[in-house]
């Protein structure tokens, strides 16, 4: 473990730690206690990243608050990485620890104060091995290195025996407490030390007392031996070709698959490959276990896109079915593939890093396993699990007990683990457990010798856990339940520490328990005035949308005059950020620049529409966009070549450009304009692959599937934007915008309504308007009625438009201009928000994400030139540019409504681009 500081001159460091070990009934829990030091003279925000082995649960979280030990609290994920930033953004002291991807755990800490130190707390839970030589778990050692000693505590009924150390340790005893200091240099190379327990051949029992019930935990001894299984004579090999793919162990994959096709002879192969689109099936055949052909295939393999686990078909030929990939599904809102009721699967993940939860589920759902191969030496073990069938558990069933859960369906080091919640004090369990011959046998255990603790009620949820794995956004609701009600991190629920009760009740999240009585207090007062604060917003949002009906209402000269120079001429205001920063812009100069240089127009007629009574437009208005392409080097390299040769090339240059996102973006465009679209989305999705848990690159692909063409997909990618980013009002609207694409109008409003009545930073002032014409047109042009029962009355009223634009962008904190130059050669823009003809330019919002809007009611006849400046930002950019989406409309609010979209990037303050024209005729 390292704690990453940016902006540190000198690294963070660690000044301490020490680790305690409870060891119980086949179970430990290891509380790690590390205080960072930071010898800067800045006020930094600390990263710690760390891996879990699969089997290990993050069960506690703790960070100094005024020199005391503050324990977090279970909060919904995405919430409360919210609640962090928003505490950070004011400096005060936040603490959180959350599950980035698979099993990566992340710890975030502010402020690390300028030459001082923060103590931090993590506690993780695991099932102790088990060997011939009994329990034995391993104590991470390797973050504390430098460190001249660490103190490890082990309390447990016996002394451990302590192995893995350089030279020997001595083990100091008393009353069941062990310490052990363990001196820099006593260990090996990236190793901790491994602590061993006595065994014990009969069942052991485990329970705890948690909330209203009490939960057990039962280790029963398998019995049995595992032999070797018989292979079908056709198997589906499920490849996983993602981008991601590349980083997996394939010599070690290879070695497992040349074993098995050894131990099968003779076998048909069905091989698909599996990344943003599956490939067609592939067929071999593997005769006296030569499997070269399909070994040259797999070599062949070229990693690129996300990863998505549908889009095949299970084969009722096929006897069962070889996975190998990481887990790491992110493309897509199907789930995996059912498989026939004979089939089972066999997940494979070599390598470090993946999801082994998911691909646990995911197998044993079908009577499958999971084999994970972490390093050459695991993979004898692996073979073994894979071409041999050990005891297996069909059937789970006890009296005086409810909840049953196992820990897995095959036996584990010898043991079956079960945990359920106690019903009766007299209860027993039941285990239906068949071999590898499928013989069937009974397994009766009492429960008559339970031993207090407190890790059962943990455990079971664990397991509980695992078994949700297989579907996790089906299971989301349940998993972040458990999460919440055992002080779990879970894929939907991270640990969080905040700095005072205040701040408890400001964000409605329940604190520890020595905080709960002046937080019952503090919400009772809140609760009072929080619904009047909501009538409040309510009353703001109807007065500003009467202000916007007056000006649809009013007339406006269209006689072509045009305005007076003093009109034209506006001052511009100055800009002002939501707080200041030392990278501000430069003041902006009091009239805006000439327009941006004339480029060459891809013209897009609107045909086909016929103006109806009532229409604001007149009938031959056009949309025309002016074609973006990016300046990069290698986007004018793949530009110059055939459309055969761009996707080669692409392969080539991605090693030197893989961390860069706005490299996959270029590409796509020019795969696009090749007319390669599924190459050009496949390159695209490859923005999924690159930080699961970054939004801004995620609101960047919904954009461009948008733009694409391709709504639903965007709907899949903006939905999870919007479960990040649930305190920014944008994440509403462009999942709110993506479901009327996708012909989903019911959702659309549901969600735009969110934005006109939810509590935003004041950074986000103007979207509301914004969102409630959008919703209004939206309702309006449905062909069928929507449920508008939830709107208040006073904002329901449809304001149809001859033209509109809508400028949003990716980068927060950031200020893009949108201007407007009607045919009079007036401009409408920041500082001139009202036209001589009536073309009205929304509040300009210059802390966050946009949406700028133009409105025009009628249209006389002319060009009107839509341009985006790129004004100032205060923030790094995620893909090296500003990212920016302009939607043009004619007709909107009308049955009649056409849309363009366009998705461009803007790198220097101060650039201005063309993005298109209306031309009414």
């Amino acid at each position: 473990m390292v704690m990453q500081a940016k902006h540190a001159e000198v690294p963070v460091r660690l000044a301490s730690a020490a680790i305690v070990v409870d060891a119980a009934a086949g179970m430990a829990q290891t509380t790690i206690d590390m205080t960072f030091h930071n010898p800067n003279a800045r006020v930094l925000e600390g990263r710690l990243e760390f891996p879990l082995q699969p089997g290990q649960s993050v069960v506690g979280f703790a960070l100094d608050i005024d020199g005391r030990m503050r324990d977090a609290v279970p909060v919904e994920k995405e919430r409360a990485r919210q609640v962090f930033e928003s505490i950070e953004r004011r400096q005060v002291d936040p603490g959180l620890l959350e599950q980035t991807q698979g099993e990566f755990f992340r710890v975030r800490v502010y402020p690390l104060p300028p030459r001082g130190e923060r103590r931090v707390r993590v506690i993780v839970s695991e099932a102790l091995r088990r060997d011939t030589a009994g329990w034995s778990t391993t104590v991470p050692l390797q973050f504390a290195r430098e460190l001249p000693e660490v103190q490890v505590t082990v309390r447990s009924a016996e002394a451990p025996v302590v192995t893995g150390t350089v030279r020997q340790v001595r083990v100091a005893s008393s009353t069941g407490e062990h310490r052990i200091a363990v001196g820099r240099g006593n260990t090996r190379p990236g190793q901790g030390i491994t602590l061993q327990f006595p065994g014990a051949a009969a069942p052991r029992f485990h329970s705890q007392r948690h909330g209203d019930g009490t939960y057990f935990v039962a280790e029963v001894p398998a019995g049995g031996a595992a032999v070797e299984r018989r292979l079908p004579g056709s198997v589906g090999l499920l490849w996983d070709a993602s981008m991601s793919g590349a980083r997996r162990a394939h010599d070690l994959e290879f070695a497992l698959l040349d074993a098995y096709f050894r131990k099968a002879g003779t076998v048909d192969v069905q091989l698909v490959r599996l990344r943003d689109v599956a490939d067609p099936v592939e067929r071999f055949q593997v005769r006296n276990g030569d499997w070269s052909a399909l070994r040259r295939a797999l070599e062949g393999t070229v990693y690129d896109g996300a990863t998505r686990p549908d889009g095949w078909r299970s084969d009722p030929g096929v006897g069962e079915y070889l996975l190998f990939g990481d887990g790491l599904f992110n493309y897509g809102a199907s789930g995996f593939p059912s498989l026939g009721p004979a089939q089972r699967l066999f997940a494979v993940h070599a390598g470090g890093g993946g999801d082994s939860a998911r691909l646990q589920a995911l197998a044993e759902a079908s009577g499958g396993a999971f084999i994970g191969i972490r390093d050459s030496a695991g993979l004898a073990a692996a073979e073994r699990e894979l071409l041999h069938d050990a005891p297996r558990l069909t059937t789970l069933e006890g009296r005086g007990v409810t909840d049953l859960v196992a820990a897995s369906i095959h036996a584990r080091d010898g043991v079956f683990r079960v945990a359920g919640r106690l019903a009766e004090a007299q209860s027993s369990l039941r285990l239906q457990v068949t071999d590898a011959a499928g013989n069937h046998r009974s397994v009766d255990v009492p429960l008559d010798t339970l031993v207090e603790g407190h890790l059962a009620a943990r455990v079971w949820a664990s397991y509980r856990l695992a078994a949700l794995q297989s579907d996790p956004r089906r299971h989301s609701a349940a998993m972040a339940g458990l999460g919440k009600d055992f002080g779990m991190v879970t894929p939907q629920t991270s640990l969080l520490v905040l700095d005072d009760v205040e701040d408890y009740v400001r964000y409605d999240i329940q604190p520890p328990a020595e905080l709960r009585e002046a937080f019952a207090r503090l919400q009772g007062e809140r609760e009072r005035t929080h619904s009047a604060g909501r009538q409040q917003r309510l009353d703001a949002i109807a007065e500003a949308w009467n202000a916007r009906v007056e000006w649809w209402e009013a007339p406006f000269p269209k006689d072509g005059r045009g305005p007076s120079s003093a009109s034209a001429e506006s001052e511009e205001p100055p800009v002002v950020f939501d707080d200041p920063s030392p990278v501000d812009t430069p003041a902006p100069s009091p009239a805006p620049p000439a327009s941006a240089a004339p480029a060459s127009l891809d013209r897009i007629e609107v045909t086909g529409s016929r103006v109806e009574e009532g229409d604001v437009a007149a009938a031959g208005t056009s949309i025309t966009l002016a074609p973006w392409r990016s300046d990069a080097p290698a986007a004018r390299r793949l530009r110059q070549l055939p459309a055969d040769q761009v996707y080669p090339h692409y392969l080539d240059e991605r090693a030197r450009n893989a961390s860069g996102t706005a490299f996959y973006l270029d590409v796509a465009d020019v795969l696009f304009e090749k007319k390669q679209p599924a190459l050009a989305l496949r390159v695209l999705s490859n923005l999924a692959e690159m930080d699961l848990e970054n939004r801004h690159v995620l609101r960047v692909l919904g954009y461009r599937l948008m733009q694409a063409g391709h709504p639903q997909l965007a709907v899949d990618v903006l939905e999870r934007v919007q479960e990040m980013g649930g305190e920014e009002p944008q994440t509403y609207r462009d999942l709110g915008l993506a479901y009327a694409a996708a012909g989903r109008p019911q959702e659309a409003i549901e969600r735009l309504y969110e934005v006109v009545e939810g509590e935003w930073d004041p950074r986000f002032s103007g979207v509301s308007e914004i969102a409630l014409a959008e919703l209004n047109g939206i309702v309006a042009a449905s062909r069928s009625p929507l449920d508008t029962s939830f709107v208040d009355r006073r904002l329901l009223r449809n304001l149809p438009l001859a033209l509109r634009t809508v400028l949003s962008w990716d980068s927060d904190n950031s200020d893009m201009d949108l201007w407007v130059t009607d045919p009079d050669g007036e401009r409408a823009y920041y500082g001139n928000r009202l036209t001589y003809q009536g073309g009205r330019m929304s509040q300009d919002l210059t802390g966050g994400y946009g949406p700028k809007e133009f409105a025009l009611r009628k249209a006389r006849r002319g060009t009107y030139k839509v341009e985006a400046n790129f004004f100032g930002d205060r923030q790094q950019l995620v893909t090296g540019a500003t990212t920016l989406q302009l939607w043009l409309s004619t007709n909107f609010g009308q049955a009649n409504q056409h849309d363009r979209a366009v998705t461009l990037r803007l790198t220097d303050v101060r650039e201005t681009v063309l993005v298109g024209e209306f031309e009414v005729e």
